[in-house]
Formats: structure tokens, sequence, C-alpha cells
């Protein structure tokens, strides 16, 4: 079983809305990067030939003004890209907001912006899993979500018969080599399942952009 364990929701002092402008600048920093990649290799044409609608995944968006910004910036470059190929109207955008299905999906609507270009609508469930139809979406998006795991390794847990145990610390600093391998192992399995989920839904001339923070 997959662990759900969603940022902290609300809008208190320790909750993720008040606590994500980390993650918010990093988002920020590669908005060139985003506008060139679409730029360069949205195929907006067939996508223009086949539907009227545009369709956007946030995957893990969790909550808090971040995954407006991101959205705003996707659709900022797809019209822009549109216009730039001389069609005289937009596609309707659709938004997907995906998270854990105890994320906080109700403070995420009531604080979407009023002057949005877009229809929104919330999909609960793991991005390890299929949630959209074959060949829907034309542009995945996730940032600062990958990093974790859909659950910690079983053999972190088994004091009797496994080297990896971890002795109920929840980090792997100065742990045995096994413990490290376990987690690696966990997170290749995870990352496996998201890119042929995301294979699977990916239409014909979209794009995937992935934020992953690191060292």
């Amino acid at each position: 079983m997959e662990e759900s364990y969603p940022m902290t929701g609300g809008d208190g002092q320790f909750s993720y809305a008040k606590n994500s402008n980390p993650q918010g600048r990093a988002a920020d920093n590669v908005k060139a990067l985003l506008v060139g990649t679409i730029a360069e290799n949205l195929d907006i044409e067939h996508i223009c030939r086949e539907s009227t609608i545009f369709r956007i995944a946030d995957l893990g968006c969790s909550v808090g003004p971040n995954t407006y910004i991101a959205v705003n910036n996707i659709i900022e470059v797809v019209a822009q890209k549109c216009q730039s190929k001389g069609h005289a109207s937009l596609p309707d955008f659709q938004v997907f907001f995906n998270d854990h299905v105890s994320n906080d999906f109700n403070l995420l609507f009531a604080n979407l912006p009023p002057e949005r270009q877009y229809f929104a609508v919330g999909v609960p469930g793991s991005f390890h899993t299929r949630l959209f139809p074959k060949a829907s979406i034309n542009f995945i998006y996730s940032a600062y979500a990958l990093q974790w795991l859909s659950k910690a390794p079983a053999e972190l847990g088994d004091q009797l018969n496994s080297t990896s145990c971890n002795k109920g610390r929840i980090y792997y600093s100065n742990a045995p080599n096994e413990v490290g391998q376990a987690y690696s192992a966990q997170y290749a399995k995870d990352i496996g399942s998201f890119l042929c989920a995301r294979a699977e839904e990916l239409a014909p001339g979209g794009l995937m952009t992935i934020l992953i923070p690191g060292t």
C-alpha cells in the first residue's frame, strides 16, 4: 500500500501555503527554460488539429499559490506560441490539479484566481498510477513532488531479519549502505511507475516538465 502524507493544509503558521516560498522561487527561476522548451518542442499545430481543448496536469499540486503561478506561466507561453503560428483564437485551457486524496483541495479551490483563463478540475490519487485516459494530456507538470517516495521500503522496519533496518530513524545519514540502497531501489520503482503512467497519458505532440530538488 502506498502511504499518503500530503503537505500540511489550511493557511496557518505551519501550513504549506505559508511555507513554500523556496519552491515558488525555484519554479520562477526555470520560467525561461519553460518558455524555451515550449517554444521549441510543443507541437501546437498537431494539438490544435486534434482538439479545441489544451489540457494541463499539475501532478503533486499541493496547496498555496505556487501551482497557480506555474499554470499561468504555461498558459501564457502556449498562448504566445498559438499566436505566433497565426491562430486567430486560443484553445480552451483545462487544468487538472492532482495530489493525494487527503490533500486540502478545499483550500486549493477556494483560492483559485478569480481572473483565471482556464477550467479547473481536481484529480485526487497517487501519480505513481494512471490518473487520466490514454493520450489525453497535452502538458504534464510536476514540481517538488517526485522526490517523495510512495512508501518507506519495507525492509527498513524489519528489525529481526533485515540488514537494511534503520533502527527507527527517519534519515539515512551514517546508516549502513544497505539503507541507502533500499531507498534507491524504492525510488527506482516509483519513478519507473510514474514514467510508465505518463507515457500512456501524454498526448501526441505534448510535453512534460519535471522539477526535482537535488544536491
